[in-house]
């Protein structure tokens, strides 16, 4: 049989690319080139076809119905792929898999009688490209050392024994697949790096950054860039230009850790009984110039990660704690918002100016809440004595704007956060609930002021922008917060189909205080749609704004960063025109860069969050606690214990006799009647706590079993 005729035949049975083609009928330099010719010959004669380098023959109308995915999700038996547009996701059986790797280029081709109807099921045809750099954990399997990804646990891999790289079992661990089988299992890897010992979360945290692709150093281009503002201070030049702001009292308000300073405030009475609030932001954009190494850097980390202790920041140290923090008593650069407000709190007028400030205090809101509260004592006074003549005045309209907040409809969530408390070897001693007073959310009301106002102000000019966007609940989501309301009793009837912010509002308002609080609070959360960066204003739906916008974090957030560097050249006396031309795709870019890598923070913030947490709960082995069912599914409850730990108990534990799920709230015992509601407290006892995956187990605290 010739080559053509082979390949002919290797194409008809599976659509193949030219790296599969040339590893079965090639293998050097000539038998390659001979294989290229062949199919070459076939392409002419119409006899095959190709799309996206995969190779289909033309009579079996494959390529048509081929479909470009990314492979999302892998379990043990099947996996997920997305669509490249990534409009819905397609059911792959385990057999149709071809090996594929979550982050793997597949062509897909769906199933025309799926075995569920209605459902998208469908096999790969072929993986275009390759992601081969994994992480995971070492484990000793059967005698010999394998890899489990943390991305497919269920499955394990041989890791090649001259590439082991001096790994031990339980070691987290990064690999790079050196050799691919036809099933992931019989994939060859090896040791590329160890970060630790996999029952630490440090080392588990570590490893997530670098799954996420997220580099602690900075390149050397950047680090040498950065060198030039190491020691800098504002000189008087500097300021030339710029609106003095110097004698207003401005000072700071943050957590006492924080040393990237980007806010200030500073109020003073008008004439008429109003306010004029004053929003200094740190002048990053003076600094961080277009086409500087700074800048693409910025633009591609778009956003500083936060998790634990630790921080991997937007901007090097020598910016972002050093010449652009609004430092205590430190001459600083910034751009400030100037807003009046009636007696009343409302916004009659504000505008935008390059300005120089000194910042007279480091304020912190534990200190700040205790002299709003009046229960400061006298060094404390002493502390803060050039400003403490603002504080009633910001108390006082605070009030006012929360006022107003709430006649608008803002639907007010718990955030649920938690403080990590850490040794000085880095491991989690303490989880607590964190707590916001007074200073906290006044400080947040100001900032939403000013980026609303930074919204208007580039709606009004026309101007092309960064928009903060929250857009309505979808069906979907709408239906699973239906069906919670309806589980919980409360009427879930509104006025129109999508209900407004006002509405969700006084159901958690009316749940204030009952054991549903919790869970209605981070159901509604939920069933929210995540806000986004869009280069058209869309509005906010939980803020219930016309515009708005990220005007005050240019330190840690891109988005902040670029609409100052868009304000300040229209303020310069750009026209509308130029503007435009200049900005728009500069504008739909920063956008899209921002969201993405928005999502990845927000996912890394999160599991190594789990990974502490699990780290708390097994230092507390054998212990029991009382806590609240928080999760019901078919398989058991979760329950969450007061300071935000959160574990499994499974219906084993609760029965031996079997449960029924009801509505997703409730699981009963149809032998006793003992049932387990959402929002009811129970007293458990931690089990397991898996470091590495991040998860805790409870059963039953023994006196409370049937």
């Amino acid at each position: 049989m010739s080559l053509r005729d082979k390949l002919e035949r290797s194409i008809q049975n599976q659509p193949c690319t030219v790296k599969t083609l040339k590893a079965k009928f090639g293998g050097d330099r000539g038998a390659d080139r001979k294989v290229m010719e062949a199919l070459d010959e076939l392409v002419h004669e119409a006899v095959v076809c190709q799309r996206s380098g995969v190779f289909f023959t033309v009579r079996s109308g494959r390529a048509e119905k081929a479909l470009l995915c990314n492979v999302v999700k892998l379990g043990k038996n099947f996996a997920f792929v997305m669509l490249d547009d990534g409009t819905s996701d397609i059911f792959i059986p385990g057999r149709f898999t071809r090996g594929a790797m979550p982050g793997d280029q597949v062509l897909v081709e769906k199933f025309a009688h799926p075995r569920v109807e209605g459902s998208d099921e469908g096999e790969i045809l072929a993986i275009l490209s390759e992601k081969n750099d994994l992480v995971g954990t070492a484990r000793r399997i059967e005698g010999r050392l394998k890899f489990v990804p943390d991305d497919c646990p269920a499955i394990s891999m041989q890791i090649q024994r001259d590439c082991e790289g001096g790994a031990k079992d339980g070691d987290k661990v990064a690999v790079e697949i050196l050799q691919r089988g036809t099933r992931q299992e019989d994939h060859r890897v090896g040791v590329a790096m160890r970060f630790g010992s996999s029952d630490e979360a440090k080392r588990c945290a570590k490893a997530l950054l670098y799954a996420k692709d997220i580099h602690t150093r900075f390149p050397e281009k950047v680090r040498e860039e950065a060198k030039k503002f190491e020691d800098m201070i504002v000189s008087e030049e500097d300021c030339k230009g710029r609106m003095d702001l110097r004698a207003l009292p401005i000072f700071t308000i943050d957590s006492a850790e924080t040393k990237d300073i980007d806010d200030a405030i500073s109020l003073t009475r008008t004439s008429d009984g109003g306010y004029e609030l004053g929003v200094h932001i740190a002048d990053v954009s003076n600094y961080v110039k277009p086409g500087s190494e700074l800048n693409e850097e910025a633009f591609n980390r778009a956003t500083s990660v936060y998790y634990a202790d630790q921080v991997v920041p937007m901007l090097p140290k020598s910016l972002s704690n050093g010449i652009c923090s609004l430092n205590e008593k430190e001459l600083r650069l910034a751009f400030s918002c100037l807003m009046r407000l009636d007696k009343d709190g409302n916004l009659t007028d504000y505008r935008f100016v390059k300005s120089v400030i000194r910042s007279r205090v480091k304020g912190v809101y534990s200190e700040i809440n205790a002299l709003l509260a009046g229960s400061a004592d006298d060094e404390l006074k002493g502390k803060y004595h050039e400003v403490l003549a603002q504080l009633p005045a910001m108390k006082e309209l605070y009030g006012h704007r929360a006022r107003l907040r709430t006649e608008r409809g803002c639907i007010d969530f718990e955030s649920g956060e938690v403080k990590l408390i850490l040794d000085e070897d880095g491991h989690c001693i303490d989880v607590k609930k964190r707590t916001s007073g007074e200073s906290e959310s006044m400080i947040e009301e100001f900032m939403l002021l000013a980026n609303q106002c930074a919204a208007h102000f580039a709606r009004v000019k026309q101007i092309p922008f960064v928009y903060r966007v929250h857009e309505e609940p979808n069906g979907e989501k709408l239906e699973r917060l239906h069906a919670l309301l309806q589980a919980c009793g409360i009427n879930d009837h509104f006025a129109k189909d999508v209900p407004t912010p006002k509405e969700l509002s006084a159901i958690l308002e009316g749940v204030r205080g009952t054991s549903f609080e919790e869970i209605i609070n981070t159901g509604m959360l939920r069933c929210m749609s995540k806000a986004c960066y869009e280069e058209k204003p869309k509005g906010h739906y939980g803020l219930v704004l016309k515009d708005y916008a990220h005007f005050t974090s240019p330190i840690r957030r891109y988005p902040d960063l670029a609409i100052h560097r868009i304000m300040t050249d229209l303020l310069s006396g750009t026209d509308k025109e130029t503007m435009i031309v200049r900005y728009t795709d500069f504008a739909a870019s920063a956008s899209k860069q921002s969201s993405e890598r928005e999502v990845i923070a927000m996912q890394i913030e999160r599991k190594a969050e789990d990974y502490y947490k699990s780290e708390y709960a097994r230092r507390h082995l054998g212990e029991c606690y009382e806590g609240t069912i928080s999760g019901v599914t078919q398989r058991g409850i979760f329950v969450e214990l007061e300071n935000g730990v959160e574990g499994f108990v499974p219906a084993s534990s609760l029965t031996a006799t079997g449960t029924n799920l009801t509505e997703g709230i409730r699981l009963t015992d149809p032998v006793s009647g003992k049932s387990w509601s959402l929002g009811d407290s129970m007293m458990i006892t931690i089990v397991r706590a898996d470091v590495n995956l991040g998860k805790v187990d409870f059963e039953v605290a023994p006196e409370n079993k049937q």
